[in-house]
C-alpha cells in the first residue's frame, strides 16, 4: 500500500474514492449516475446503498480484459439478482460459495456452466445441487469433500443423447485449492494463504500432494475431470509481491501435473480513505502472468482470478441520516446515524477505516473531527472511528460514507431488529430499486 503524502484528512474526499460517474455540481451537491444523492435519500429513505451501474460494468469489463474468459466475480463481496445478472452480462463467471449464493445466481439466469463453486465445508446437499445443474467448476477444499464427490457423482443422471450415440455421465470439472504458505499483510481474519488456515490443502504438510494423487485417480476412473489448481492468499491486499511469491512457490508443484488451469483467487485491495492507493486490475494480472512465464508455466495454461471487492467496493456509497450530535468535552464529538454495524460490520470486525462527508457540500473542507456511530446497543457500533466533517453539520443532514459497495450489504444483519437497507442502482439519471428495504413485518415473517 502506498499513500499520497499531500492527502489531507480534513480536505474533501479524494475523487478516487467516488464512483466513476460521480460529479460535484456548482452548488457542491454530489451526483452519481446523474442522480443527486440528497434526492435519492428523500425518495428511497436512509440508510441506503447506492451503486453506480456504469462503475460496476466498467470494472467487470476491466477484469475480463485483464484476465480473459473464465475470470469469476466473487459474489461474497455483493450479491443480489441484479448484480449476478450484470456480472454475467459483462462476460464474467460467478464464484459462489454456498447453496444460497448458487440459488441467487441461478435465479438471475446465469447459466450453471458459468459458475464456480467454492467453500471450505460444502454439504452433501450443496454438492448434489451443484452436480445436478452442472456448475462449471468445483474447487475442492478437503479430503471429506473428495469422499462426498466419490459418493455423489455416480448418482448424477446419465445424459440423454438424442442422436443415439453412447450415453455418458457428465463429469464435474474440479480444481484443488492449495494453501501455498504465503502470508500477506492484511487483517488476520482475511488471510487465507498461510499454512495455518481452514482453507485448502497445505503444500508444506504434504496434504496437497495427497489430494492431487486422489483427484488424479478419480480422473482416471472417470469420476471427475481434474483441470487445475487454485490458490487464494487473502483479502484487501495492496502489494503485488505476495502474488508473485505464490506463483514461485506453486510453480514447481504445478508444472509437472500438466493441468490446463491455474487460478490465483482474488484479494486485490481498494483504497478506502484519503491517501491510500492500490494497483489497477491490469497491473495485477500482468504481474501474475509475468511471474508464471518466469517460473516456466506454459502460456497455454489458462491463468485467471476471482476479483470481488475490486469490482464493487468503490461503486457503492451508503447514505445515512444524522439523528444526534453529542459533544463529550475532553474526548470527542459523536455523530449518530440511522444505520451502523448492521449495514457495515467491517469497522467492528477488522478496524476498517472510512471517510465521511456531506453530499450537500461534497467539495467542502472537513475541519471537524467526529466519530460516526450507529444506533445499536454496542459501544463498538462504530461506522467511522476517526472521521472529519464540515463544521456546519447538523441533525437531519444526510451523511455519506464512500467505498461501501463490498461487504456492506452482503454482511448486513438485523441486529436490534433493524431492517436492512434498500439497494438502488443509478445510471443515466435514473434510479431503480434492486433490493427493497426490509419492513418490520419482514422481521417476523419467519417466526412460527
Amino acid at each position: 500500500m502506498t499513500g499520497d503524502d499531500d492527502a489531507s484528512p480534513t480536505g474533501p474526499v479524494a475523487p478516487g474514492l467516488f464512483p466513476i460517474t460521480a460529479s460535484i455540481r456548482g452548488d457542491g451537491r454530489l451526483e452519481v449516475g446523474g442522480c443527486d444523492l440528497l434526492d435519492l435519500a428523500e425518495e428511497f429513505g436512509t440508510p441506503l446503498f447506492v451503486y453506480d451501474e456504469a462503475h460496476l460494468r466498467s470494472r467487470c469489463g476491466d477484469a475480463v480484459e485483464a484476465w480473459g474468459d473464465g475470470v469469476a466475480y466473487a459474489t461474497k463481496a455483493f450479491l443480489c439478482v441484479a448484480m449476478a445478472r450484470l456480472a454475467h452480462e459483462e462476460g464474467m463467471c460467478l464464484d459462489v460459495s454456498t447453496g444460497g449464493e448458487l440459488h441467487v445466481a441461478l435465479s438471475a439466469g446465469v447459466p450453471a456452466d458459468r459458475l464456480v463453486l467454492h467453500g471450505n465445508n460444502k454439504s452433501e446437499e450443496e454438492l448434489a445441487a451443484a452436480l445436478a445443474v452442472g456448475v462449471g467448476r468445483i474447487v475442492i477444499d478437503s479430503f471429506d469433500e473428495i469422499e462426498r464427490l466419490e459418493r455423489l457423482v455416480p448418482e448424477i443422471p446419465v445424459e440423454e443423447d438424442p442422436h443415439g450415440s453412447p450415453q455418458s455421465r457428465r463429469r464435474p470439472k474440479v480444481l484443488a485449492r492449495i494453501t501455498p504458505g504465503v502470508e500477506v499483510h492484511t487483517h488476520e481474519f482475511v488471510r487465507t494463504g498461510q499454512d495455518d488456515s481452514k482453507f485448502g490443502f497445505g503444500l508444506a504438510s504434504g496434504d496437497a500432494a495427497a489430494a492431487i494423487a486422489r483427484l488424479t485417480r478419480l480422473d482416471a476412473e472417470g469420476t471427475v475431470e481434474f483441470v487445475g489448481i487454485h490458490a487464494h492468499l487473502g483479502s484487501q491486499v495492496f502489494a503485488l509481491a505476495p502474488f508473485v511469491q505464490a506463483i514461485e512457490v506453486l510453480a514447481e508443484f504445478f508444472a509437472p501435473l500438466g493441468l490446463p488451469e491455474l487460478v490465483v483467487g482474488g484479494g486485490l485491495g481498494v483504497p478506502y480513505v484519503n491517501g491510500e492507493e492500490a494497483p489497477p486490475m491490469a497491473q495485477w494480472a500482468a504481474s501474475v502472468r509475468q511471474a508464471c512465464r518466469t517460473a516456466g508455466i506454459p502460456d497455454t495454461v489458462r491463468v485467471t482470478a476471482e476479483p470481488g471487492r475490486s469490482i464493487v467496493a468503490t461503486a457503492g456509497i451508503t447514505l445515512y441520516r444524522v439523528g444526534t450530535v453529542k459533544d463529550v468535552p475532553g474526548f470527542r464529538t459523536y455523530v449518530s446515524v440511522d444505520g451502523g454495524m448492521s449495514d457495515n460490520p467491517r469497522p467492528v470486525l477488522y478496524g476498517s477505516g472510512y471517510e465521511a462527508f456531506l453530499p450537500r457540500e461534497a467539495d467542502a473542507a472537513r475541519p471537524m473531527p467526529v466519530r460516526v456511530v450507529g444506533k445499536h446497543c454496542e459501544t463498538g457500533d462504530v461506522v467511522v472511528a476517526e472521521g472529519f466533517v464540515p463544521g456546519d453539520l447538523a441533525v437531519g443532514d444526510v451523511l455519506a460514507t464512500p467505498v461501501t459497495g463490498a461487504y456492506g450489504h452482503s454482511m448486513a444483519s438485523n441486529y436490534n431488529k433493524v431492517p436492512r437497507p434498500a439497494v438502488v442502482f443509478v445510471a443515466d439519471g435514473e434510479a431503480r430499486v434492486v433490493v427493497r428495504r426490509e419492513t418490520f413485518d419482514d422481521l417476523i415473517r419467519l417466526d412460527v
